[in-house]
Parts: structure tokens; C-alpha cells; sequence
């Protein structure tokens, strides 16, 4: 290999550019947009060549291999045009795989990964493996890999997206949590397009290695029909999860601290891939107990006044959000909305009209909300500021109320990412709940 085109300038493209110099590979980073300034540092200190705001065409057709980030769209001009000249056009997760000689948990689903990733890091980091997290979630794979090589397990979080573009990669467990509808403008709002993105992970696993999946799940269900692998296959069940350790000696109960029935799943999940590696069950047990929320996935900010404020603005899909709504046992002031992504409302109606008093509408265009809970929802308010929408809600809670952010939507209208509208969330409850004291 003598040429690689790496096409976005985040933390895949990066990544994959410091993977590629530390292989003595030439590469060249090609972004439409502007590359954030943290990631033009790294690729200028490391005199990684680079242009943005635009790609140079003809740059494209010296290149033995096209490596394209998560972001950047399959019917994109550049990904045509390299298409059309025969160039062949992998992801950075199968970049970083053909050159990496350890094993692999991956993960993927709808709603989840996070969660089921951080907590199966969390139970085997300090097993005896050399273990690092990454993916989807905090450093690319190619960035891992860039640092260090030689690591026992590599547990990966793994997008849609991401599964779009591997072609050999092979993981020894792989974890389909859910299938529901989620980033289907990217997939031609046709739903089985979707689901049979996330069920290249399925047939990426090893025949002699394991697949876990949600047996109550009906896209699953209907996939291992149609696409069936050769694989040890685990059902787990996410109706009635399971919360026993079992062994010869004895069963233990385990807890955790995080909400909600959908987290004792992930929960059930992580530790069936901690036996897989022969982990000991009570040691298992004694690291759920310390495991903590995630950011930005339904943690706990403060309680003021008997009111408690709740960040779960990694919620960005309808299905995300009904797990949340179903975790909360007290009347509820619901704050939602952002980028509508061909969301349907009506499987969340009956728990909105059941637990939310007040929707405030977080977003530029709130018809879609409105119109979807006008009947469930007797106080609808709306706000393009985080600030005013938690006046609202602290205007409005009495004690033993929740407020809850989990927006169901994209955040791209007015913030950034997810991360900066849950650390807008914080900074404003923070802000205004401490001005009134």
C-alpha cells in the first residue's frame, strides 16, 4: 500500500492519518468542512498533509485506498466519483483492523452501546487482559492502534455507519442490542436498510466465536432468519432481564446504580461477555456495584427543592427516549426536540400522557412535537434557549417532580453535538438553580 486518501478531519480521519504514519504510509486528509483546530494541530505537528473546505479531485486518483469517517454520506460527490474510478473505499474501523492482530467485543445497536461498552470495559480493564475502549465511543480504533499495538481485547462501540464500510474485519464476541428506527434519512427512510447495516456485525462474527442478542427484538429476530451466522448465538432477554450470576457455588443477585430496566439489559449483557472470558462471578459482581452513569445518559445533575434534573441528551432517538420515560416514577417536565430524524411519535403517546406534565420544546421547528402531543399534553411551551427552558421548568416544578432533558431528536439545529447540548443542560441548571439560592 503506498497511497491512502482519508476522507473527514475528525477523530476517525485523524485517527486513521497518525495509524497510517506510524505504518509508514503516505496519507492525505481531504475535508469538505473545516477541521477542527485540536485535529489540524495534530495533523500539521505530525506532518500529515491536509486540505479542508473542500476536495481536490484529482488528489483522489493516485490513491490505492479511500478510508472515509462515519459522517461523510455514501451518496456524497467524492464517495461517487471514487466509486466510478474503482478505488476501493473501506471504513476506519476495517482500516484499523487490517492491521491489528488482538481480538475484539464490539457492540452496536440503536440504543445502548455506550452504556454496554463502558460497562464490559469496566468489568474485564483489570482481568489480567490488556484491554482499550474505543469506536463510537472517546478514541477511534485507529487512534488506539496509533499508540500502541499490541493489546489483548479492543472493546468497540460501533455505529451504522461505522459497520457500513468493513469488509473483512472479524470480532470474537459481537452484541446486537436493539434494532428500532433511528438515522433513517441516511438510509432512504427505508427501516430494512437500516437494520441490515447493523446486521454486519452479526456475520463479521468468528464461527467459533459468540454473538449476543436481544431475543425480544422483532428486527433481530427477523434478520437471523434471513441472514443466518455461524456463530455461537446467546438470546438475552430485555423484557425480563436477567440479574443472576450463576456458578457451581453459588448465585449472586447483582445491582446496579444506574436507572431504568433497559440498563439491568446492558447490564446482563456485559457480564455474559466477561464469563465468555472466564471472568470470576464475584468479581463481576463487586465492579457493577461501582459502576457509575454515563454522561449525558440519564445522570443525575442535582436535586434543588425536591426537584431533580436529569441529563439524558445522548437520547436522540424516539426509542432512546422511551426507555428513559419509562425509567422516571414521578410526574415528569419533559424537555425535547432538536433535528427531527423521520421520528414517530406514537410509540412513546401513552407514557407521555401518563408521566409528562409539561413539554418544553427545545428546537427551531417545534410542529412535529406539538402536533404529536397537543391531546397527551395539556402545557407545551417553546424555547431556542437552554437557559429559558430551564427557567421554565424551575418555574414550573414543585417537590418530587423530575426534570427530565431527552430530546429524541438531534441536536444539530442549535447545538453542536449531543455532548454540548448535555453540557448546556448542566452549565444552566448549575447557573440557575445556584442564582436562586
Amino acid at each position: 500500500m503506498n497511497d491512502v486518501i482519508i476522507i473527514g478531519g475528525g477523530e476517525s480521519g485523524t485517527g486513521a492519518a497518525l495509524l497510517a504514519k506510524k505504518l509508514k504510509i503516505d496519507a492525505f486528509v481531504s475535508d469538505f468542512g473545516i477541521i477542527q483546530n485540536k485535529y489540524k494541530d495534530e495533523l500539521i505537528n505530525n506532518n500529515i498533509p491536509f486540505e479542508e473546505e473542500g476536495h481536490s479531485f484529482e488528489k483522489f486518483d493516485k490513491a490505492d485506498l479511500v478510508v472515509i469517517s462515519p459522517g461523510i454520506p455514501s451518496d456524497s460527490k467524492i464517495i461517487s466519483y471514487c466509486t466510478e474510478k474503482g478505488k476501493e473505499i473501506i471504513s476506519e474501523i476495517e482500516f484499523a483492523y487490517r492491521f491489528y492482530g488482538g481480538r475484539i467485543i464490539a457492540v452496536t445497536g440503536s440504543n445502548g452501546k455506550t452504556t454496554t461498552v463502558s460497562l464490559v470495559y469496566h468489568l474485564i480493564k483489570d482481568s489480567g487482559f490488556s484491554v482499550a475502549l474505543g469506536g463510537n465511543i472517546g478514541y477511534s480504533f485507529s487512534r488506539i492502534l496509533s499508540a500502541k499495538k499490541d493489546y489483548d481485547w479492543i472493546v468497540l462501540e460501533l455505529s451504522s455507519f461505522q459497520l457500513d464500510g468493513i469488509s473483512s474485519m472479524k470480532v470474537e464476541i459481537g452484541v446486537i442490542l436493539n434494532i428500532s428506527p433511528d438515522h433513517l434519512d441516511r438510509y432512504d427512510y427505508d427501516m430494512t436498510k437500516y437494520a441490515r447495516s447493523k446486521w454486519i456485525l452479526a456475520q463479521s462474527v468468528l464461527e467459533d466465536g459468540h454473538l449476543i442478542i436481544n431475543e425480544d427484538d422483532h428486527w433481530i429476530n427477523q434478520l437471523e432468519q434471513e441472514f443466518p451466522v455461524k456463530a455461537n448465538i446467546h438470546r438475552l432477554s430485555a423484557n425480563i432481564p436477567n440479574t443472576t450470576l450463576s456458578s457451581k457455588d453459588d448465585d449472586l443477585t447483582f445491582e446496579i446504580k444506574l436507572k431504568g430496566r433497559h440498563n439491568l439489559f446492558n447490564a446482563s449483557v456485559a457480564v455474559l461477555c466477561a464469563q465468555i472470558l472466564a471472568i470470576d462471578n464475584k468479581l463481576i459482581f463487586n465492579r457493577l456495584r461501582t459502576f457509575s452513569a454515563i454522561e449525558h445518559r440519564l445522570e443525575s445533575v442535582l436535586v434543588h427543592n425536591g426537584v431533580e434534573y436529569i441529563n439524558d441528551s445522548k437520547a436522540t432517538n424516539v426509542d432512546s427516549t422511551k426507555y428513559a420515560l419509562e425509567a422516571m416514577e414521578a410526574p415528569l417536565i419533559w424537555i425535547a426536540g432538536g433535528t427531527d430524524k423521520g421520528n414517530d411519535y406514537s410509540t412513546i403517546q401513552r407514557l407521555v400522557s401518563e408521566k409528562v406534565k409539561i413539554l418544553i420544546c427545545l428546537c427551531k421547528d417545534d410542529s412535529k412535537l406539538k402536533e404529536a402531543f397537543k391531546i397527551s399534553v395539556a402545557d407545551i411551551h417553546t424555547t431556542e434557549t437552554m437557559d429559558e427552558a430551564i427557567q421554565i421548568a424551575k418555574a414550573n416544578a414543585r417537590n418530587g417532580d423530575i426534570v427530565l432533558l431527552s430530546p429524541a431528536c438531534a441536536s444539530f439545529d442549535l447545538f453542536k453535538n449531543y455532548e454540548h447540548r448535555g453540557k448546556a443542560f448542566k452549565e444552566s441548571v448549575l447557573k440557575i438553580v445556584s442564582e436562586s439560592s
